[in-house]
């Protein structure tokens, strides 16, 4: 059946993003139940748009389309959602639609899938599998979370020392159960231990009767099943794998890792990060207001805590204030400055930590880096807004404690904007940790203690 008159997608308008027009025609074929409309308009949609889909429509509206979709629904759409909504649509499956989900994933889309999952709805999706995919699923389950035996697939093609080109060609033709997307044919010795790769073009280029052994290359790294995912992504990144091998206590191939898994790690990983700077924690679009605001609490109350401390250091100033109205105008800017120039050295810190730029050996290089460029801009921007406060009070001195005063809280916000998530790094936690609720504190205290202080000794 055609649906000649369909909206689509307008290249003119948004390529990569969502019509307005076929999302509205989606939900109103979900909403009157019509199951052809539906099944024609999510069709020629990629599967993260469909999970994008799926993301900004209510609970409502995802039951009425899960269920209408019915046996057509799309695999790999499930596995593109953010975890907060996958654990509301994977209850709303059928057993049929499990089935189809089940019948298409491979085993690290399927641990995705389930590992977050409540023991009920984690057990109904195992029980959709064949015996030799539940078993390699619970296995990878067996794993610690965020490690690599979590997050390699058991499909994929190994072949022994000794046989030829034309022998792997015929074993991969005559398979039936070949990954979806491999690039590299992994060799392995009588102990199944991986002792070298040959990339798939090398096997196209080569005769028939060229032994594996001439071809394959034995510079390549495996990955410890127990590695955590972070290590595995940043060895990815580093030495530009395209796949990785993972094997047991033993050296044993259990398992690989391909590099759109690990670039999908690296981009949790920085968005982890952005949030945690923020203080965010986990939290989702799709949220619940009451997640949202008991998320947001925490840090929030740490915040007001830090601010109260701020608040203290401009009570034991309250008379010079008094004395010098002035002061109550410029001091924002002093701290603002500071904040500023602190969350600049916090982002470079934090980069270079995730990075692992920034090393024991040159630590204290990029420290001092950062004292000196805070020197430097203090230096610079101290005469500026010094120069702000003679023309607008006509007051020297006054100048002259906002330069001082710039001069200090730009050179502590450097120092802190890098010592501070290094420590947290040091101490084992995450660096990104609401680093920059501290380095906010720590220039607001730094800076009115500046300012005011030196304003009292100077001014009175």
């Amino acid at each position: 059946m055609t649906h000649a008159a369909e909206p689509a997608v307008d290249p003119s308008d948004d390529a990569y993003g969502l019509d307005a027009a076929v999302v509205d025609a989606i939900l109103a074929a979900a909403e009157v139940g019509a199951r052809e409309r539906l099944v024609a308009l999510l069709e020629p949609l990629h599967d993260a748009d469909i999970a994008d889909l799926l993301e900004q429509i209510d609970q409502p509206s995802r039951e009425k389309l899960i269920t209408l979709w019915g046996a057509d629904i799309a695999p790999f759409a499930i596995t593109e959602l953010r975890t907060g909504v996958r654990d509301l649509v994977v209850p709303l499956l059928s057993a049929e639609q499990l089935a189809r989900v089940a019948q298409e994933l491979e085993t690290d889309d399927m641990v995705y899938l389930v590992e977050d999952l409540d023991e009920p709805d984690q057990e109904k999706v195992l029980e959709a599998l064949d015996d030799a995919d539940r078993l390699a699923v619970e296995r990878s389950l067996t794993y610690p979370e965020y490690s690599a035996g979590r997050l390699m697939q058991r499909e994929l093609v190994s072949a022994p020392e000794h046989w030829t080109v034309g022998e792997i060609i015929d074993f991969m033709r005559a398979s039936d159960d070949l990954p979806d997307d491999f690039y590299d044919v992994i060799i392995v010795d009588p102990r199944h231990r991986p002792v070298g790769m040959v990339a798939l073009s090398k096997i196209m280029a080569n005769r028939r009767e060229t032994r594996l052994d001439t071809l394959m290359n034995e510079d390549f790294r495996t990955i410890p099943a127990d590695q955590a995912q972070e290590d595995v992504a940043y060895a990815f990144n580093q030495y530009h794998l395209i796949t990785g091998p993972v094997t047991d206590a033993e050296g044993r191939l259990v398992g690989v890792i391909t590099i759109d898994d690990a670039m999908e790690v690296l981009e949790d990983e920085a968005e982890e990060d952005m949030k945690l700077l923020a203080g965010v924690g986990d939290e989702e679009i799709s949220d619940r207001v009451w997640e949202t605001a008991r998320a947001r609490f925490p840090w929030l109350a740490v915040n007001i805590c830090t601010a109260l401390i701020a608040s203290a250091v401009i009570a034991l100033f309250s008379s010079t204030i008094e004395a010098i109205v002035a002061l109550a105008v410029l001091m924002p800017i002093v701290t603002s400055m500071g904040g500023n120039a602190g969350t600049q050295s916090l982002t470079v810190a934090v980069r270079g930590l995730a990075t692992r730029d920034i090393t024991a050996k040159n630590m204290w290089r990029v420290v001092r880096r950062e004292v000196i460029v805070g020197l430097m801009n203090g230096a610079v921007f101290g005469l500026l807004i010094g120069a702000v406060g003679l023309i607008w009070f006509g007051t020297p001195m006054l100048g002259a404690v906002l330069w001082i005063a710039m001069l200090i809280n730009l050179l502590v916000a450097g120092l802190v904007g890098i010592l501070i998530p290094i420590g947290l790094d040091k101490a084992g936690a995450d660096p990104a940790l609401a680093s920059g609720v501290f380095v906010t504190m720590s220039t607001d205290v730094i800076g009115f203690l500046a300012f005011l202080g030196l304003a009292s000794v100077m001014l009175l």
